[in-house]
């Protein structure tokens, strides 16, 4: 007999004998009503695990059997166990309609009380109801008393204040009005008619604060004839009227009028002429335009003075210069003068490279000649020349081409912008 068939002889009664104690317990997947324990797992099942190895390895076991986990029973909770456990039933809420239940003495009592706490508190709201309307009503009488008295103090003052009225301000009623111009203020319109900012403030009823706008009226306590004379400061002359009259009126100077208005000192006026009026405001302005006119004046002068000396300055410079020109070298020439600069477009392709093997720095002062003033002229390599217009010396280190007669070209650098404000021009050159 083999071994495999001794081991499946000695497991085989093992399992029949665990299969029918398994049987004796109900499977948990048919649980009924009756039934207080069931068994979760109706079959054994041996759990194992197979390893396996690498090639060529030597196998120290084929396959380990682990130990079986250990069941668990659970418990069947029928229904009716539930329902006393966990189910609450109360009486259900409905409308009992108007049937008359029947009171307890208790309850009765209970109701008396809450009855008498009701009728204190409704009681001691009453009261405290009366002491705030009480309180309420000595209000409103002190704010009466004090109002009457604010009004009877304001009354005593009116009437204070019509009594110690001025004959300007009593006389609102038969002045005329003043329509603001650009340029106007409270002050000047007061300065203008001689009364104060204030009265004249108090006659239109405004504030402190209160704008003034172009085209309004303001009451002036004066007639409409005198208040446009006054706005106008010109009189028309009427039969009757004389320097003195008229000066008196106004309260103004005889003298003045007649300085102001380029008259003779016993020069008649007739009627209908115009007559200016020397007041205050008008002589201020003129003062004001008189100082501005100076101011302006001398500011003119001043720009005039310093435009000649700007002018001496240069003159006298270019004097200088042409001395200094003049007294250089012994020959002259009028020549057309080019600017050129060190780029591509203005140069060939060297740029920094003359002729006689000479290399250009921007900075240098230098000319390029054309070929007859060197053979004709008596220009060299290296030669010094001054140019008309232009400061300092300049030396002759490149030529032109042979198609160009009495040309000079003025080197400007790298600075293309200079030469071409350069242009051509003709100058003279002296060496």
């Amino acid at each position: 007999m083999t071994r495999k068939n001794l081991a499946f002889i000695i497991v085989l009664p093992l399992l029949l004998l665990e299969n029918s104690m398994a049987k004796m317990i109900v499977d948990c997947r048919v649980v009924t009503g009756g039934i207080t324990e069931c068994n979760p797992y109706s079959h054994k099942f041996i759990k194992a695990k197979e390893i396996k190895y690498k090639k060529d390895r030597q196998k120290l076991i084929v396959a380990k059997t682990l130990p079986v986990p250990p069941k668990t029973s659970i418990k069947v909770i029928s229904v009716e166990d539930m329902i006393e456990k966990y189910l609450k039933i109360n009486e259900s809420v409905r409308f009992r309609g108007t049937r008359a239940v029947p009171v307890s003495i208790a309850s009765s009592n209970t109701q008396e009380m809450k009855k008498e706490r009701m009728y204190s508190r409704i009681e001691r709201l009453k009261i405290q109801r009366k002491a705030l309307l009480k309180k309420m009503q000595k209000i409103k009488e002190e704010r009466e008393r004090k109002n009457k008295e604010a009004l009877k103090i304001a009354k005593e003052k009116e009437v204070k204040k019509k009594k110690t009225l001025k004959p300007a301000e009593k006389q609102v009623t038969q002045g005329g009005y003043y329509v603001i111009e650009k340029g106007d203020s409270l002050s000047t319109i007061a300065a203008k008619f001689g009364i104060k900012t204030s009265t004249l403030r108090a006659l239109n009823h405004l504030k402190k604060s209160a704008a003034i706008h172009i085209g309004k009226k303001l009451v002036i306590p004066y007639s409409q004839k005198r208040i446009d004379t006054l706005a106008k400061a010109e009189y028309i002359v009427e039969r009757g009227d004389s320097l003195g009259s008229i000066a008196r009126e106004f309260n103004l100077s005889s003298r003045m009028i007649i300085k102001l208005n380029k008259l003779k000192k016993n020069s008649p006026i007739r009627i209908g002429q115009k007559i200016l009026l020397p007041l205050p405001y008008i002589l201020a302005k003129k003062k004001a335009e008189q100082k501005r006119l100076l101011a302006k004046q001398a500011k003119e002068k001043a720009k005039k003075e310093k435009l000649a000396k700007a002018k001496l300055k240069k003159r006298k410079k270019y004097t200088y210069e042409s001395k200094m020109i003049r007294s250089f070298g012994k020959r002259k020439l009028r020549v057309t003068a080019t600017a050129y600069s060190s780029h591509s477009r203005q140069t060939d392709k060297t740029p920094f490279l003359a002729a006689w093997n000479n290399r250009l720095r921007p900075g240098m002062k230098i000319i390029a000649v054309s070929r007859d003033m060197l053979t004709r002229y008596g220009l060299r390599n290296g030669s010094k020349v001054r140019i008309g217009g232009l400061s300092g010396y300049y030396t002759v280190r490149d030529k032109m081409n042979k198609r160009f007669r009495r040309r000079i070209d003025i080197y400007m650098g790298t600075n293309r912008r200079r030469a071409l404000r350069w242009g051509r021009r003709s100058v003279i050159i002296y060496w």
